[in-house]
């Protein structure tokens, strides 16, 4: 399937993917208490620069702005598909980052809403790939 999205709207979706990813683990710390992991700051590291940059890149109209966005993107989806991996029991707690004198990265903690954390900033990145991708400048005629 080769999808194309035309034109600022398409850098407007993928920032509004970014911004509510920042905004809803922002509300998960700061307002719901829940103390973040050492993955969940990870994957902040990569998803708050996002949120500025596609901000700045979508205000612009400047499609350059994917391939730095992409990296960024992938490299915090594969931190949440490993997280995720700890999360579900298919990666072994000996190699959990995670230290007993903080917030585990496999508790019920994970969970926001019935859904674990991971999979919903796993699910944010790849949309965040998925639409950048699809994102074309309108062409003219």
């Amino acid at each position: 399937m080769n999808l194309r999205i035309s034109g600022e709207p398409a850098l407007f979706a993928v920032w509004a993917v970014a911004l509510i990813a920042t905004l809803s683990v922002l509300f998960i710390g700061e307002v719901l208490g829940q103390t973040p992991c050492v993955l969940c700051w990870y994957q902040r590291a990569f998803m708050f620069p996002l949120a500025v940059i596609l901000g700045i890149a979508a205000w612009r109209a400047d499609f350059g702005i994917r391939i730095y966005a992409i990296s960024l993107a992938a490299i915090g989806a594969g931190i949440a598909l490993y997280h995720l991996g700890l999360y579900i029991g298919l990666i072994p707690e000996a190699i959990q980052p995670c230290t007993a004198d903080g917030p585990s990265c496999t508790d019920e903690n994970q969970l926001f809403l019935g859904v674990p954390i991971p999979l919903l900033a796993l699910a944010a990145f790849l949309a965040i790939i998925f639409l950048l991708r699809a994102a074309q400048p309108e062409t003219e005629t």
